[in-house]
């Protein structure tokens, strides 16, 4: 099919124009990627000089001191409660162990039955009964008295536990400053 010298001329016009818009537009993609090269690096450079600063000082200004302060009542706190529990809470509860054991050791002890057994014997031989009273057999009042002392000893042991372990909230009172010199501001903005 041959195509007429009007219509070839049109196709030769039309692919020159194709091909001088594809020049036109490889000419802008690459000056555009120039203009955003050139503009990314003023960026990174206004990041640099400008922004990374700034950052920089409200954290060592804002962020540090609020770290360091929480950190250091952290340690305070945690030192208070390690100091309360080694200092009241460990002896008061080792002294109410150490006393229902020994009781219980006392209770125990088969050379204080001998002796309450031949003093019993002893007094009941020479016709006279001297207050020895044998143990009863059933659970008598001793058991209710050992039972009481060991639930106040376990009511102590929590009460202390309460008290070392408990928040002081009067104690993060913040300083308002003196209190003079809100009285020296006030009346000279009075005046």
């Amino acid at each position: 099919m041959a195509l007429s010298r009007k219509r070839q001329k049109e196709l030769k016009n039309l692919k020159r124009s194709a091909e001088e818009l594809w020049e036109e537009q490889r000419n802008a993609l690459e000056h555009a990627s120039a203009v955003l090269k050139d503009a990314r690096r003023q960026a990174a450079n206004y990041a640099r000089e400008e922004v990374g600063p700034r950052a920089r000082d409200a954290y060592e200004s804002r962020v540090r001191p609020a770290v360091a302060s929480g950190v250091a009542v952290s340690r305070n706190a945690a030192s208070r409660a390690s100091e309360r529990f080694t200092d009241e809470l460990l002896p008061a509860l080792s002294g109410a162990i150490g006393s229902a054991l020994a009781m219980v050791d006392v209770a125990q002890d088969p050379r204080l039955r001998a002796a309450l057994a031949q003093a019993s014997s002893a007094a009941t031989s020479a016709g006279r009964r001297v207050g020895v009273v044998e143990p009863p057999k059933k659970s008598g009042p001793g058991t209710y008295i050992l039972v009481a002392m060991g639930a106040i000893a376990v009511i102590g042991v929590a009460y202390a536990a309460w008290q070392t372990l408990r928040s002081d909230d009067d104690l993060w009172i913040e300083d308002l400053g003196d209190p003079g010199e809100a009285d020296v501001t006030d009346a000279a903005s009075t005046d």
